[in-house]
């Protein structure tokens, strides 16, 4: 599995390019009305309850569009957050503050949203159970979503297709034969983990005792799945997908399943409520 560093060069770069959306062509028309070298304090505050991450992008956002600036931290990355916090004190001419409010919230905010509600899931499973995200992330942002779920304690899954196989549903019909592509997989497995997905206990049956790593239980009942993970624990890691809510979370990490993966802590997560106050 491939491990995600945020460089500082890394989020500068990812700044700049949100900057650039949200200021061509003509920059903040609507600041350019306040009058020039206007010095004051803004308090980032927090409206709910959560994790807090993403400080550096606040920091490299203003960072790029005014090196004066000053930003004191209240609050450590990856850190609990309650309603009305303060996280920050913003210092500088407030033109410029006010020009990369939204670009700093929105990525605050939406790291924020995935690392509180990753974690409102792991508090939910005994230790023995990971919670892991999926490839189910906004285009260009896999990178930033899977570090806010570490930052809220849960695992990432493969990171991109080459990091290991996931043979699943479609690739099962594409082929009609699901020992056969489990074997395919097991003789070009160059060190590459090999994860099969099934739906039900005829297909576990079919390729229990060939030598893969994984099993990953799609949207199972609790009873298939208890029944699925007696007769693959010893032999394979086992994994449960499909439907996770925060609802039923905890009956599914009774099964005695190892990880859990669940798409909508990076596919549909609400952003954590921020604000700027002057």
């Amino acid at each position: 599995m491939l491990k995600i560093k945020l460089s500082k060069s890394f989020i500068k770069n990812i700044c700049k390019v949100a900057l650039n959306e949200d200021l061509y062509p003509a920059g903040d028309i609507t600041t350019n009305l306040l009058r020039n070298n206007v010095k004051k304090k803004v308090k980032l505050l927090s409206n709910q309850v959560g994790i807090i991450g993403g400080l550096e992008f606040v920091k490299q956002t203003f960072k790029l569009i005014d090196k004066k600036i000053k930003i004191k931290t209240k609050k450590k990355e990856g850190s609990q957050i309650k309603k009305g916090d303060l996280i920050a004190i913003i210092e500088g001419n407030i033109k410029n503050i006010l020009i990369g409010e939204r670009v700093a919230l929105n990525f605050l905010s939406h790291i924020s949203g995935i690392a509180t509600k990753t974690n409102n899931f792991v508090k939910k499973v005994n230790k023995k159970t990971k919670i892991c995200c999926t490839r189910k992330t906004i285009p260009n942002l896999r990178v930033i979503q899977k570090y806010a779920v570490k930052l809220g304690g849960g695992e990432n899954h493969r990171f991109n297709l080459s990091d290991e196989f996931l043979i699943k549903d479609n690739h099962i019909a594409a082929n009609k034969n699901i020992r056969e592509i489990v074997k395919r997989a097991i003789k070009s497995k160059k060190g590459k983990k090999i994860t099969v997905e099934v739906d039900n206990l005829n297909q576990l049956k079919k390729i229990i005792g060939l030598k893969f790593d994984r099993i990953l239980f799609d949207n199972m009942s609790l009873k298939n799945l208890r029944k699925g993970i007696k007769l693959s624990k010893k032999l394979y890691e086992t994994e449960a997908s499909g439907g996770i809510t925060l609802k039923n979370v905890k009956k599914i990490a009774t099964t005695g399943v190892e990880r859990i993966s669940v798409g909508s802590i990076t596919h549909s997560v609400p952003a954590l409520d921020l604000k700027m106050q002057i």
